[in-house]
Formats: structure tokens, sequence, C-alpha cells
């Protein structure tokens, strides 16, 4: 096989990859309106759910790095499904027994996995080709990622959220038969899926136990993390995924819940075009909207935000063989802030698209910031992944604090937090476009 083949077969393979954190990373957010309920959590206590999810990066991505130059890509691979696997089985014992500490547990061990995949593949693609095309390479991986978050979330509202759920009160108030009834009920609609996930993952680590990856990365032992930090381009790389994702997180994880304040459910029932669309939703799935619950509904426009970030990359996959990545860098975080602002300052259905809108601007972010975060970094790129998959943190930090600030002065007010994150995002740009400049 030519060296040019064989790049293209490993470029395809790791996409797949790709694919799969994507949807899973959004699958959990459908979860969060379920459990927010079931336990009667605060919008904070439900944004610990991505704390844990999230905080795995923070706590394994520098070990999964220092791992991998020990077992290499393709056992580090393999590693990372393997865990992902776990994480998913344990949500079988977590819906069983109802325990907000397991599905904790499994949120975190599920992550962990991600985590090590995210560490091993980011890199690996920006080095399938020369460095000039880095960015439109890892842009069009990252669309096949969004291609899986634009999918999941109608997986979530239709498996995870359809049937109606009960806050504890509720629960309370059923007698013992209808309590044991609805419990089973609630552990099936969770378990099921991530059964599935489980299986699907041991699959896909069965293929890579049985193809060759070609080996880009020779010296994965030259270069320390101080070294690599000392590098200002990616130490405000670094802080730039930190904001990006904490900021993507934050408006994904609380979309189902802004839209039921934004009281826009009788709108859309009343709109043929929209109920349309989600009905259209419903039948690719083979499920129905009859009798479901508002967030059901409501969970399918999440989409939207999803897709869009995909779409986005694939054009920006495009755009960047012709326009400097960071200028589009400075284009996307500009629309992105004003998308928010419009939200913020409008009701109904106006201020639903216009968040919803933010995913496109997201799109070309996270590989965009990656790259122009490793360029001319040498063999420091197995640190620098490393370091800037620690960052991912930010999405166990920001929706948090995001959570607490609406659970004090409402959504909208509260999106000035996310604001701010784009808003370091569009300086990270404008600095490389000024180090390009002198």
């Amino acid at each position: 096989m030519t060296t040019k083949n064989s790049y293209r077969s490993a470029f395809l393979l790791v996409t797949i990859l790709f694919f799969l954190w994507g949807f899973i990373t959004v699958l959990v957010d459908s979860l969060i309106p379920r459990l927010r309920e079931l336990f009667t959590l605060t919008y904070f206590q439900a944004g610990l759910v991505q704390f844990a999810f999230f905080g795995a990066y923070f706590v394994l991505s520098v070990p999964a790095s220092y791992l991998l130059t020990k077992i290499g890509y393709k056992r580090g691979i393999i590693l990372g499904l393997a865990t992902m696997a776990t994480g998913c089985l344990l949500f079988y014992p977590a819906a069983s027994y109802r325990v907000f500490g397991i599905f904790m547990l499994a949120y975190f061990v599920l992550a962990g996995g991600m985590t090590i995949l995210q560490v091993a593949a980011n890199p690996y693609v920006a080095v399938l080709g020369s460095e000039s095309s880095a960015s439109s390479r890892l842009n069009l991986s990252q669309a096949f990622n969004s291609l899986g978050t634009a999918i999941a979330p109608a997986v979530g509202a239709l498996f995870l959220l359809s049937d109606k759920v009960l806050n504890s009160g509720s629960i309370e108030a059923l007698s013992e038969v209808e309590k044991t009834s609805y419990y089973a009920s609630e552990a099936s609609a969770v378990q099921m899926p991530f059964l599935g996930l489980a299986a699907f993952i041991g699959a896909i680590a069965i293929v890579f136990l049985v193809v060759q990856l070609p080996k880009l990365i020779e010296n994965n032992h030259t270069g320390t993390y101080l070294e690599a930090l000392k590098n200002k381009g990616l130490r405000l790389g670094v802080m730039g995924i930190f904001f990006y994702v904490g900021a993507e997180v934050a408006i994904g994880s609380y979309l189902v819940n802004y839209f039921l304040e934004l009281n826009v459910i009788e709108s859309i029932r009343n709109s043929d075009a929209l109920m349309g669309v989600a009905n259209t939703v419903a039948t690719v799935f083979s499920r129905s909207l009859e009798g479901a619950d508002d967030k059901a509904l409501l969970g399918i426009f999440v989409i939207c935000y999803w897709s869009g970030a995909m779409i986005g990359r694939f054009i920006g996959a495009g755009v960047m063989k012709y326009i400097q990545p960071a200028k589009v860098l400075v284009f996307f975080s500009g629309l992105a802030i004003a998308s928010i602002v419009i939200s913020m300052s409008s009701t109904g259905l106006v201020a639903m698209w216009s968040i919803l809108a933010v995913g496109l601007f997201n799109s070309i972010m996270f590989p965009t910031i990656f790259t122009l975060s490793i360029d001319g970094i040498g063999d420091l790129k197995p640190k620098a992944s490393g370091l800037l998959c620690t960052a991912i943190v930010g999405g166990a930090i920001i929706p948090p604090l995001y959570g607490l600030l609406t659970d004090f002065v409402g959504f909208q007010v509260a999106y000035l937090l996310v604001i701010a994150c784009y808003g370091y995002i569009l300086y990270f740009a404008s600095t490389k476009i000024n180090a390009k400049l002198s």
C-alpha cells in the first residue's frame, strides 16, 4: 500500500472515532433534564453531571498522553474504546438502583475512555499530511464528530426523554405497585441505549485490533510538558479550548430547559412546518411524538444546534484551504457573540433560533484552535495534545457556573458568562493573525 493510500485509510478509520465520541458527548446532555426531575436537582446540581464527564479530561489527559508514548496509538485507541464500553455498561446498574453517584461514576469512566481517544486522534489526524493543511484536515474529521452530535439529540429525545418523567413528589404519591412499574420503565429507558452503545464500541475495538495504522510520530519521548508550555501560542490555545468547550457545552446542556422557560412549545405545536420537521425526525427513528413529553419535542430541535456545527465544519474544511484559519476563527467567534446577544434581548422563537445558530458558528472552533496551538511545535505535539485535551475540563467548569447563575438571575442574563468565553476566543484568533503579520 502506498503512503498516500495508507494515510487515507487511517484517516477514514480514525474519523469513525470522532463520530463516536461526538454522539456520546451529546447523548449525555439528553439525560440531564431526566435526572434533574428524577432526583429533584437544581440547575447547578444538574451541571455537575457535566463536571463528572468533562472532569475526566482534566484528570486523565496528561496521563493519557504519557501512556500513549509507552504503548503507541493503536493500543491506546483500543484501551480507550474498552474503557468507554465499560462506562456504558455501568449505566445498567446506575439505572437499576437509581443512585446518582453511580451515574456520575459511569459518566467519568465513559469520559475517561474518550479522553484517551481525543489525546491520540487529534494530533494523529493533524500529522496525516502537510502542516499547512492540518486545520482543513482536522475540520473535516471534526465534521463527522458533529454528525454524531447532530444525531444524538434525536436519539436522546426519542429514546430517553419521550416518556413522562415524574419528580420525587409525584413518585411518592404512587402506590407500591405503580412505583415498581415506573422504576422498571425508567431503568429500561436508560439501559437499552447504553447497552447498544457498549456493543457497538466493542465491535469497533475488534476492528482496530486487526488493522494496521501508519506510525507517524516516532520520537514521542523527546521534550517535556514544561517545554511545551514555554510556547506562548500553546498556552493561549489551552485557554481557548477551555473556554470554547465550556461555552459550547453550557449552551447545549440547558437548551431544552431554556426552551421550556421561553415557553415556545405552543408556538411549535401551532406551526405546521416545525411539527412537520419534528415528526419527520421521529419517523426516521421509527418513533412517534403522539403523547410524548414536551421535552421530547423540544429536544428534537436541539439537533439544529449540533448539526449546525457539522455543516460549518464541512464548509470550514474547504474555506481554510484559501483563507487563513485564524481569520475564519475571528469571524465565527464574532458571529457567535452576536447570536447570543440577539437571544438574550428577544423572546419566543426568535430567541430559540438565534441561540441554535451559535452551533453553526461553534463549528470550526475546536479543530482550528487545536491546530493553531500546535503549529510549529514539532516533536512536542503529543505533549501539547495532552495539555490541550486537559483544557476540555472547561466543559466541567463553565456549565455548573452557568447553571448557578441561571438559578439566581435566569438563563438570558447568565449568557453573559458564555459571551465572555467567546470573547477570549476572538482575542486568541487575533493574536494568531498578528503573529502572521509580524
